[in-house]
């Protein structure tokens, strides 16, 4: 009879432990933040005029997906918000629902006058910022309206942001 290896304890808790070491080693961790920082994937969700030059960052020009930036049709497959311009107390609300679907890691760019401080809509009832509705924002691309060479400047330094602090947040 050959020997066989018994192995006692909660083998399911070692492995997930013996994984997560294995991950947070340095070559390992780089390259998994390298490949989250070029799979950006947002979903539809336009909601507002700057939409159209997000439009234009994802035509042939400038081509997104060069940049790693996927437009995707499902929040459960996407990890990059990008909110576009003015928000609204209805689409604030709708905004909040796709984050949360989301997984992680998940990021968000704000982008466009609007956003920021309310734009030419500063003294409305009807728009909010997006830390008004519990939505963290990694970046903010200013401009009124913004241009599609912002977008991708913006986009390399998310990926620049990633790929030093890391894609997994502790």
């Amino acid at each position: 009879m050959t020997e066989q290896l018994l192995l006692t304890g909660n083998l399911d808790e070692a492995a997930r432990k013996a994984a997560q070491w294995l991950l947070n080693r340095k070559p390992i961790r780089s390259l998994r933040d390298w490949g989250v920082s070029f799979s950006l994937w947002p979903p539809h969700f336009t909601t507002s005029c700057c939409g159209t030059e997000f439009g234009a960052f994802a035509a042939s020009r400038f081509d997104a997906e060069r940049f790693g930036m996927l437009p995707f049709a499902s929040s459960r497959q996407s990890n990059i918000l990008t909110i576009e311009g003015t928000l609204t107390r209805k689409m604030a609300r709708a905004a909040r629902i796709v984050y949360d679907q989301m997984p992680e890691p998940k990021y968000v760019i704000a982008m466009g006058a609007c956003i920021l401080e309310g734009g030419i809509f500063w003294n409305s009832y009807n728009t909010v910022l997006p830390s008004d509705v519990g939505i963290p924002v990694d970046l903010y691309i200013p401009g009124c309206p913004i241009r599609p060479e912002a977008i991708a400047r913006g986009l390399l330094m998310l990926q620049k942001k990633i790929r030093s602090q890391g894609a997994i947040r502790t």
